[in-house]
């Protein structure tokens, strides 16, 4: 067994530790609550899954509530609510992940249920069958949801033909071939020691977690699965959806950006909050304020392992989207940046990482994420001072790298009958 203290955690109380199968261990003391969050981690996501079996990662994620060798569906839910906690899961494009929240006198029998919905699935063909049709549900929820699709067809065309740009519940078509012996195949492939991190934080003693750990998950066969591929090439494109059923246009407008540890990602953040990043943001006051053309707009970063790209969101009129698109294309080419605009930028940005680190589950997410995508831990002091060392003209050239006009992808859905929209307009 290997033990490493992470470096920079001087103001927070973590430990780590690597078991003789590979599996990393990772625990936070927050003496001042009560609760406690733990989470299993899995390396790979959605982006690791071949274009047959697209939205498998996401249905075996639901098929583990379903039901092990040893409870029932019925049996899991009794279990966590008698313990008055909180028991859940979400799949994403570079992990998975099953997490559970108690108080801190609930979590040996908390593990015990964790660590049996990850390491011993039932995947019965009964509810196989179920929950084929209860995801094919949320598929179609999500496609009457126009905030929701237009950002999926955005990304599907931004990362055009590769596994990045597929949808992470799948298609209707794939999903309706998934089965258990499937099932176990990817179970298989993906459930292994050294792709997986275990991570706790709150009202706990990393060296009593370690022996719940080890208990339950010491056993796990050894090695991971390295699904790592070619780095994706971002496309172009400006692609128009009519539904006439939309009372809005909503309209994705996005460029490449770095990865999630690109040594420039610091003046990246900034760059996104200053853009469209609050209520304070130049799209927020220039397009929302000023203008009065829209109601929601703001933008976002997608970092990822080896890319990233950054997009902005707007849902705007039929007659207002031709403006709409214009005005955030100037925002693109306004390049200065000054000394009070950058502060605020910084100030809002230390402010909301600082506070989204208040709970105990937010504490666990943060030990996990860390590990999976840089290897190491970093604390909030070097955070924030990575923050505040950004120069405004580290802003500027970040944006004058992202916001080349050949490089913007654009994507409208709603109403569009009638609306003359050419990729002319990115040039304006």
């Amino acid at each position: 067994m290997t033990v490493k203290q992470p470096r920079d955690t001087k103001l927070r109380d973590i430990r780590r530790t690597v078991l003789p199968n590979g599996l990393t261990v990772l625990s936070e003391v927050m003496p001042h609550i009560r609760s406690v969050s733990a989470g299993v981690w899995i390396r790979t996501g959605s982006r690791h899954e071949l274009a047959e079996v697209n939205g498998i990662s996401h249905f075996a994620e639901h098929m583990v509530f379903k039901g092990t060798t040893s409870r029932s569906a019925e049996k899991i839910a009794r279990e966590m609510d008698s313990m008055g906690g909180n028991l859940d899961a979400f799949t994403a494009k570079e992990c998975v992940c099953f997490n559970v929240k108690v108080l801190d006198e609930q979590l040996a029998g908390a593990m015990d249920v964790l660590s049996d919905l990850v390491l011993n699935p039932a995947f019965r063909e009964e509810d196989v069958k179920k929950e084929r049709q209860v995801i094919l549900e949320e598929i179609k929820m999500d496609e009457d949801n126009p905030d929701y699709l237009v950002h999926e067809l955005f990304v599907q065309n931004f990362w055009k033909g590769h596994s990045l740009g597929r949808p992470i519940l799948g298609t209707q078509k794939t999903v309706r071939n998934f089965d258990p012996a499937l099932l176990f195949d990817f179970y298989g492939d993906r459930f292994r020691a050294g792709n997986m991190v275990i991570s706790a934080a709150g009202s706990l003693d990393h060296d009593e977690f370690l022996k719940l750990v080890t208990s339950r998950f010491g056993g796990l066969k050894k090695g991971s699965n390295d699904l790592h591929g070619a780095v994706p090439e971002a496309s172009s494109p400006f692609t128009l959806r009519n539904k006439k059923s939309l009372e809005q246009v909503q309209i994705c407008i996005g460029v490449p950006s770095y990865s999630i540890s690109h040594r420039d990602r610091y003046a990246s953040f900034v760059l996104n909050t200053l853009l469209g990043g609050g209520m304070s943001s130049r799209l927020f006051q220039n397009i929302r304020e000023s203008q009065g053309l829209v109601y929601s707009i703001y933008s976002e970063l997608n970092p990822y392992r080896d890319t990233g790209c950054l997009t902005v969101y707007a849902g705007t009129s039929r007659e207002s989207a031709p403006k709409v698109l214009t005005s955030v294309l100037k925002e693109f080419r306004e390049r200065a940046v000054g000394t009070e605009e950058l502060h605020r930028a910084k100030a809002q940005l230390k402010g909301s990482l600082m506070l989204s680190l208040e709970s105990s589950m937010a504490r666990m997410s943060n030990l996990a994420r860390q590990e999976i995508f840089y290897d190491r831990l970093h604390s909030m002091d070097e955070i924030t001072a990575n923050i505040e060392a950004v120069t405004s003209e580290e802003v500027q050239q970040v944006a004058a790298e992202f916001f080349v006009p050949e490089r913007v992808a654009v994507t409208m859905l709603g109403n569009l009958s009638g609306l003359k929209l050419t990729r002319k307009l990115l040039l304006c």
